[in-house]
């Protein structure tokens, strides 16, 4: 079999309702639209949630909270799940990836003190609380922070 041979089972496609095609057809005349009004005219489409006029659900159920479009979703990592390193490792947002640490390369990481930490490691994240900075570096390891440059329009 060709795919310039394949083909609907009998049945499967009727044809389409040709309207406004005399008496005999069954739907001539005004071509199933009713009789006169808006919705009986051409060009006529209705805005989405109108009700004819009446307040609109969207509109009649209460609105609460906000959120904010420019907000910040931070992956966290906590760390007492550097446990998992090798003591002196580097470790980077590609070895938490790795790890199952972080799910995403482009979201941003913080590193938060929760738990002890056994091993000395270098972290690069881009946020850092206070007590997992002091937890790091009692251990002789270090927290690096990436700096991103804000540019205020145009480049740089």
């Amino acid at each position: 079999m060709k795919l310039n041979e394949l083909h609907p089972p009998k049945g499967a496609v009727r044809d389409k309702k040709r309207k406004g095609q005399g008496p005999g057809s069954g739907n001539g005349k005004t071509a199933g639209r009713g009789e006169k009004g808006q919705k009986a005219r051409s060009g006529y489409s209705a805005k989405w949630g109108f009700e004819g006029g009446q307040m609109p659900f969207i509109r009649r159920i209460p609105k609460r909270g906000f959120k904010n479009f420019n907000r910040k979703v931070y992956q966290v990592v906590n760390v007492q799940d550097l446990n998992i390193f090798k003591d002196g490792d580097i470790v980077r947002k590609e070895n938490l990836k790795e790890n199952d640490l972080i799910s995403s390369l482009e979201k941003p990481v913080k590193l938060l003190g929760d738990g002890e930490l056994d091993k000395k490691v270098e972290i690069y994240v881009d946020k850092c609380s206070k007590k997992a900075k002091e937890t790091v570096e009692k251990k002789g390891g270090k927290v690096y922070l990436s700096e991103k440059k804000k540019s205020f329009g145009g480049e740089g």
